[in-house]
């Protein structure tokens, strides 16, 4: 682990693609891990979009103390340290399956939301807009968001059922094929389309590295396997 900053550097185009386990230390659940969100009675629901267009409320009550509270959680060591790797120059972006934000308040400059993003919601009905700020204050009163159309506010997030965003997805693809080297962080890679992400960097040639607890489907194709995200991000330091 301690070359893992030159191997870094001796690569010209690195991309990074993160999952939920990079945010666990900030005490954001992951989904299936030990202690994840689909281990609680009917969490599959929450991001279904036939049951939210059936109950809004649902998604709304359960993701209260899960995404509506984000501006109380703060970026992790891994955050942080894929910040620093991009301002030296080392990485040029971060493909994330997350929807927590902490990337961009760690300040990462070039996030790209394959799963959608909270930071936008937007009136099924109308199509009018509404911040995350605006929304995350009418949740956190256990009020369900309503448009002054009577549409339904929909987060835009990519629930199951939904097609992925079209623009953050090609780029994705695009880069991750570009890539000599992918640093896959926090993942289990089992959520399709997206896991497939780092494939395309191996069949264009290029090597992954994967840091996650859980074993992966793609642990036989990785250059380096590592366990522990916190020891990784402090050696890259």
């Amino acid at each position: 682990m301690k070359e893992l900053k030159e191997i870094i550097s001796e690569h010209e185009n690195v991309t990074v693609f993160t999952g939920a386990g990079v945010s666990t230390f900030s005490g954001i659940r992951d989904f299936r891990g030990e202690n994840g969100l689909y281990n609680d009675e009917d969490a599959d629901k929450i991001f279904d979009l036939g049951y939210f267009m059936k109950d809004p409320s649902f998604y709304y009550s359960k993701s209260k103390n899960f995404i509506y509270n984000l501006d109380e959680k703060h970026p992790t060591i891994v955050h942080q340290t894929l910040a620093s790797l991009e301002e030296e120059g080392l990485i040029k972006a971060v493909i994330t399956q997350n929807i927590d934000l902490l990337h961009q308040k760690a300040g990462s400059k070039d996030v790209i939301e394959v799963h959608g993003s909270p930071s936008s919601h937007k009136c099924l009905n109308c199509g009018k807009n509404f911040d995350f700020e605006y929304i995350a204050k009418i949740v956190k009163q256990d009020k369900v968001p309503k448009c002054s159309c009577g549409g339904v506010i929909k987060p835009e997030i990519t629930f199951f059922g939904e097609n992925l965003p079209e623009d953050a997805i090609t780029r994705a693809f695009n880069l991750a094929a570009q890539s000599d080297l992918m640093l896959v962080l926090g993942s289990s890679l089992v959520v399709q389309p997206a896991a497939s992400i780092p494939m395309q960097t191996i069949r264009s040639g290029g090597k992954i590295i994967i840091v996650n607890n859980m074993s992966t489907p793609l642990d036989s194709y990785a250059f380096k396997l590592y366990k522990d995200l916190e020891e990784f991000c402090n050696l890259l330091k």
